[in-house]
């Protein structure tokens, strides 16, 4: 499919005010570094005795096993709707809809990949904590912690993280339903990501990092197969 001119324009503007959010995310993150905040939080859930909510019933079951649960379902959904018009979803195109599902595996995929091989331990590893682990941030590459290591980005918040694609997909064709899809999936990321800081799992900025990730990630594959998809997905967007 031929564009004209002013689509590719269009398109040009779309993705860099998309990049330009990508880096002004980024520095609030840095921001977030800079204020290391992230020990201090985890003491409030925290002592030599561990972490009281690590395997509550709530915190470990409900809210870890059971988000997880749902985050398959929603993906399961999201699959059917590239054969079956699904509500929410039936506005969009089916290429658009294969992109989605792509996006949302390649995010839950690599955020694993990048927890395998960090050298961050998890907070309930700290010596203070009644661990073996020192507390070294995360952005100090190369230098170990003495303790297991695994635990940066987090793993957990990817399961809402990792479905900012519906709003991408959804914002042209069904503005209305990409602003909720986009509400709903960060505050339930924001939520799982305070619920792993409470349990000793994660760091409040492990789960800010990968929320980054997953957009800036989604950002990038969402532009980039703009000419596969046969359309210019790439107009300026309803404000959210």
């Amino acid at each position: 499919m031929a564009f004209s001119k002013f689509e590719l324009d269009a398109c040009k503007q779309a993705a860099l005010r998309d990049a330009v959010g990508v880096c002004v995310l980024l520095m609030l993150l840095m921001l977030w570094e800079l204020s290391r905040l992230d020990l201090p939080l985890a003491r409030l859930y925290g002592s030599s005795q561990g972490f009281p909510w690590r395997n509550h019933w709530l915190t470990g079951g409900v809210l870890h096993g059971g988000a997880r649960a749902v985050a398959l379902g929603v993906l399961a959904y999201a699959v059917l709707s590239i054969r079956v018009s699904v509500p929410v979803l039936r506005s969009v195109s089916q290429r658009d809809r294969i992109w989605m599902v792509g996006s949302i595996l390649l995010c839950v995929t690599l955020i694993p990949l990048l927890k395998q091989a960090s050298s961050t331990s998890c907070p309930w590893s700290l010596v203070e904590f009644g661990g073996e682990a020192q507390y070294v941030p995360h952005w100090l590459l190369g230098y170990g912690d003495g303790g297991p290591g695994g635990c940066f980005p987090a793993g957990h918040a990817s399961s809402a993280f990792g479905f900012l694609a519906g709003w991408f997909a959804l914002r042209e064709s069904a503005p209305r339903a990409a602003r909720w899809w986009l509400i709903l999936t960060v505050t339930i990321g924001l939520l799982l990501g305070w619920v792993q800081m409470m349990r000793g799992a994660h760091y409040l900025s492990h789960s800010l990092w990968t929320a980054w990730i997953c957009w800036a990630v989604t950002t990038a594959s969402f532009h980039s197969t703009r000419r596969w998809r046969d359309r210019c997905s790439c107009r300026v967007p309803t404000s959210i």
